[in-house]
């Protein structure tokens, strides 16, 4: 049985010490593997940081999100998946009233 795979969220602050981290060590799989995180997730935080859009200025102005901003979010998305749900199953209503004759 395949289990279901759960995407991670991480802050940017913390992308940033993984970051630093790995380039202290220049391990990128050893540190992957004690943070718990997916090498190539690592390797792309390092593209970031290498381009500039992962910087110690953006962690700080990185703001905790309230519990209300967070549901929002979730009933945002949810209202999203929702609404293509219904929208996949008109399409196919009319496919198949449409193939009856």
């Amino acid at each position: 049985m395949k289990m279901k795979q759960v995407r991670g969220r991480y802050s940017k602050e913390f992308k940033l010490k993984a970051v630093e981290l790995s380039n202290a060590r220049g391990q990128i799989q050893e540190v992957a593997k004690e943070l718990g995180i997916n090498p190539e997730t690592l390797r792309l935080w390092k593209r970031a940081w290498r381009e500039g859009r992962l910087t110690a200025e953006a962690a700080a102005r990185e703001r905790p999100r309230s519990p209300e901003e967070m549901e929002v979010a979730r009933l945002k998305k949810e209202l999203y998946e929702v609404t293509q749900e219904r929208d996949i199953l008109k399409k196919a209503v009319t496919i198949f009233s449409r193939s009856g004759r």
